[in-house]
């Protein structure tokens, strides 16, 4: 709290706050679920059954080789939704070329006001890499890609929610899509000229989830296992 120039009765104020009841330190955690079928010459359209807990984002990432884990391309695809538990994200199909989808990463990445995109990221989202007759090399690194829905409103994160949670029961999860040039130029189905394809896409989920603590003699803390996250936040938001 230093950094926020606190006064000596505030840090007091706060240290006796929590010397009586458990604390919570806001946290995420990163699911990884590839999806079982790869894309084909027409798209697209695969689902999976898995529980989503406290989900506030979707990742998707469209390797090429089945090592891939670091680098990935745009698919340069059209017509692109995922839809799971009655709702499509986001609302209206992407094209992952325009500039419609380029503000859509720009503001799930927080990239929209304060902070500035690398020219590797922006590229990555804005440049082609096919037309209809013909394939085209790339003149920079265009391996920083991946799509990043929201599922939940901006908010104060750590005390609301309004993202997916399924009760840690199994839902479909659906993604669909069709290459914008579809046949030989289609740069993700031909991965070369050899007749590799490209292994099925990959979902991440992003979930809020908490560290809880309590205090313990001496002024240290505990990690605590006693209480959910309700009980102790429940107080602060009534």
């Amino acid at each position: 709290m230093a950094g926020y120039k606190a006064t000596d009765a505030c840090l007091n104020r706060v240290r006796q706050f929590y010397s009586q009841r458990p604390f919570v330190v806001p946290a995420q955690r990163v699911e990884v679920w590839p999806f079982p079928t790869s894309a084909t010459l027409t798209g697209i359209r695969t689902s999976q059954n898995i529980p989503l807990s406290h989900v506030t984002d979707f990742c998707l990432l469209f390797p090429k080789d089945a090592r891939a884990t670091t680098c990935f391309e745009n698919p340069c695809y059209q017509n692109m939704q995922v839809t799971t538990c009655g709702r499509n994200f986001p609302d209206m199909p992407m094209n992952t070329l325009d500039q419609q989808f380029f503000q859509l990463q720009l503001n799930a990445s927080n990239l929209d006001l304060l902070f500035e995109a690398i020219d590797e990221f922006e590229d990555a989202l804005t440049t082609p890499r096919n037309t209809a007759t013909r394939r085209l090399n790339p003149h920079t690194d265009l391996t920083s890609f991946l799509i990043t829905l929201q599922c939940e409103r901006n908010s104060n994160g750590a005390l609301t929610f309004d993202g997916l949670d399924t009760q840690n029961q199994n839902t479909s999860v659906e993604l669909r899509g069709a290459p914008i040039y579809q046949g030989a130029t289609d740069s993700y189905y031909n991965v070369d000229t050899s007749g590799k394809r490209p292994p099925p896409p990959i979902l991440c989920t992003v979930h809020d989830t908490f560290w809880l603590f309590s205090p313990a003699a001496g002024g240290s803390c505990i990690y605590d296992t006693n209480h959910s996250f309700d009980e102790v936040i429940g107080p602060l938001t009534g």
